[in-house]
């Protein structure tokens, strides 16, 4: 199984969405909480690439991008893949 990494916020719905795809696929996740965290936060955003919006999502070490990607991910076909991996 992949090794999935999430940063989110608290009342984040982009990040509930992202969790809810993930969750119904039974993908085990690591969540890295950055709502009150500055430092959780500017680790995201190095490893990001600048990206500062919440989630950011790391699928084995390849930052995949927020919410809209990993659905784009999963809307083409490639999310499954990535996962078995």
């Amino acid at each position: 199984m992949a090794d999935v990494v999430l940063y989110t916020r608290k009342f984040c719905g982009y990040c509930s969405a992202a969790k809810s795809l993930l969750r119904k696929k039974n993908v085990n996740f690591r969540e890295f909480d950055g709502t009150y965290d500055n430092d959780v936060r500017k680790e995201m955003i190095q490893k990001a690439n600048g990206a500062s919006t919440f989630p950011q999502i790391f699928i084995n070490g390849e930052h995949v991008g927020g919410c809209d990607e990993l659905h784009a991910l999963e809307q083409a076909g490639k999310l499954d893949p990535m996962l078995d991996g």
